[in-house]
């Protein structure tokens, strides 16, 4: 039983793009495993799941229930005509569409099956218009090319029809890697994805396509998955056991305050003195240690009213209300600085200072704006200690105007920064992401000696459209500072406590989001959920 619960947990932090699911597949097909057996007992698993997901809805029980079924030319749509089949026998009314004349062998031979059963089919769309679900089988992993304009037209008018939608594997029409609708795709309701966890469910792009999204687990042998990806593989969905499981906690019984970190804020200005109170509450939950804030002069009687536990730093600032310079503060005595939320592009002396620390270094918000500016992107693989750099799309841009846009191609791209910079980059969005060179984050003093050219990435699985608010960055960089200063300080991996931060971050504002809906989740009220997130 521990087995399978250790399995289950490796299996739903694995993420493979198309190529590898055939590489994997592939593997078990060569050992023996008939196709037809695996396309059984998939279809088997998938119905179940619908019977289950749908036993509770208010259709009246005593009227016959019915399901339309889309059926393409590949595997997927032989999935499909077996659901459809399994169906029919335990008493739903079934109606398949149909709207390819060739079809692959076994494909070919369910469809005779299912005419033989008198399950009625139509290569037009219609004659599903009355079903109560719709099971979309149209095509599965793999789709590259642009739909048909035919398929296209009938999936559009399926999308304006009011039936859930459960799709096999993915939305037809999605493209498996980048998540993007090639032309059009289907807008699932649910989608049940076979194996292994797709790129496409972890791409902003198709999250308006997914719906809600579900693994089923057809027991594909571990040994083939590490065969092709590696073990550990080098990407991974963060899943609250992986996250847990990385955070500083428990503490030890005996320690103390020192003993946990102390970090650095460098943030807030005249203009943006939220910035500095949101990034502190952020690191407060965190439970680091001991935490120091840099802010302008002015800003200190607010600070200190409103953390009062935290050490307010004062510094001198320039006319427009902005940290003109650093007090003499020994950079070096501090676990790990974090630089950026609220400081405006004014504060460009105090940026350069912390770069050419030797602690950990978190930049954010103007803190990448200046970075930008000064052009000193591919010095930061030369600093001694590890960078984290977390921008949004556009501070992205400004950052690497060279690599390829990172709405279109986002893994691909974070992955390049990382490998350029040396740095972890988290790139923030609906699914946040992740990326760093192999081995570098947790031993950063052993730098000099590893390899750049491997990257590893992460994402975070789920988040909530309410973060999507003036502040909640800021809240996300004061927490991970936090942890990121506890790490450093007990020798903890760094690049956990960068994940574990991001997925707390999105826990929380989706706790928040339940319990006040996502317009009640400003950046003040997210930290309010941080620690109650963790026990929810």
């Amino acid at each position: 039983m521990a087995e399978r619960k250790d399995r289950q947990e490796q299996i739903q932090q694995i993420v493979v793009t198309a190529r590898q699911m055939r590489e994997i597949e592939g593997r078990a097909f060569a050992a023996g495993m008939p196709v037809a057996a695996l396309m059984e007992k998939v279809a088997g698993l998938i119905t179940r799941r619908i019977v289950e997901t749908f036993r509770e809805t208010s259709l009246d029980r005593s009227l016959r229930q019915r399901v339309g079924v889309l059926v393409g030319p590949g595997h997927n749509g032989g999935d499909a005509l077996v659901v459809a089949r399994e169906l029919h026998f335990q008493g739903y009314e079934v109606s398949i569409y149909q709207p390819f004349s060739k079809l692959k062998e076994l494909t070919e031979q369910h469809a005779r099956y299912a005419e033989s059963l008198g399950i009625t089919s139509s290569d037009r769309l219609d004659s599903l218009q009355e079903c109560d679900l719709i099971i979309d089988g149209l095509f599965g992993f793999g789709l590259e090319r642009s739909l048909s304009e035919s398929i296209a037209t009938a999936i559009n008018e399926l999308n304006r029809w009011r039936q859930p939608i459960i799709s096999i594997d993915l939305p037809s029409g999605l493209h498996t890697d980048t998540g993007e609708a090639l032309g059009t795709a289907v807008r699932a309701t649910h989608t049940f994805c076979l194996g292994l966890w797709k790129l496409a469910f972890l791409q902003d792009p198709a999250l308006d396509y997914i719906g809600k999204a579900e693994l089923i687990d057809f027991d594909l042998p571990l040994a083939d998955i590490w065969a092709v990806l590696g073990n550990p593989p080098s990407m991974r969905r963060v899943t609250k056991a992986y996250a847990l499981a990385r955070l500083p906690l428990p503490r030890p019984p005996v320690t103390h305050k020192y003993q946990q970190g102390h970090l650095l804020l460098i943030c807030g200005s005249r203009r943006y003195a939220g910035g500095a109170i949101l990034t502190g509450l952020g690191a407060r939950a965190s439970g680091v240690g001991m935490l120091s804030i840099a802010v302008p002069e002015s800003l200190k009687p607010l600070l200190v009213a409103q953390l009062p536990e935290a050490l307010i730093i004062g510094c001198p600032e320039t006319e427009t209300g902005a940290i003109a310079q650093l007090p003499e503060l020994e950079l070096d005595d501090y676990s790990a600085i974090a630089c950026g939320p609220g400081l405006t592009r004014d504060a460009i002396p105090v940026v350069r200072e912390v770069l050419q620390s030797t602690r950990p270094l978190i930049l954010d918000a103007d803190g990448l704006n200046v970075l930008a500016e000064l052009g000193t992107i591919p010095t930061l693989s030369q600093r001694q200690e590890l960078t984290v750099l977390t921008p949004h799309a556009g501070e992205f841009k400004r950052l690497f105007p060279d690599l390829a846009d990172p709405t279109q191609e986002r893994i691909g791209s974070l992955q390049a920064a990382a490998r350029r910079t040396g740095a972890v980059v988290l790139l923030k969005g609906a699914r946040t992401a992740i990326a760093y060179p192999s081995g570098l984050v947790s031993t950063p003093r052993l730098r000099s000696v590893l390899k750049l050219s491997e990257v590893e990435a992460s994402i975070i699985p789920e988040s909530t459209p309410a973060l999507a608010r003036g502040g909640s960055g800021d809240v996300l960089t004061g927490l991970m500072g936090g942890l990121v200063a506890t790490a450093n300080c007990r020798k903890l991996p760094i690049d956990a406590m960068v994940e574990s931060a991001a997925w707390w971050h999105a826990q929380a504002g989706i706790l928040a989001a339940k319990e006040r809906t996502e317009l009640g989740v400003d950046a003040f009220t997210l930290t309010q959920y941080l620690i109650p997130a963790l026990t929810s």
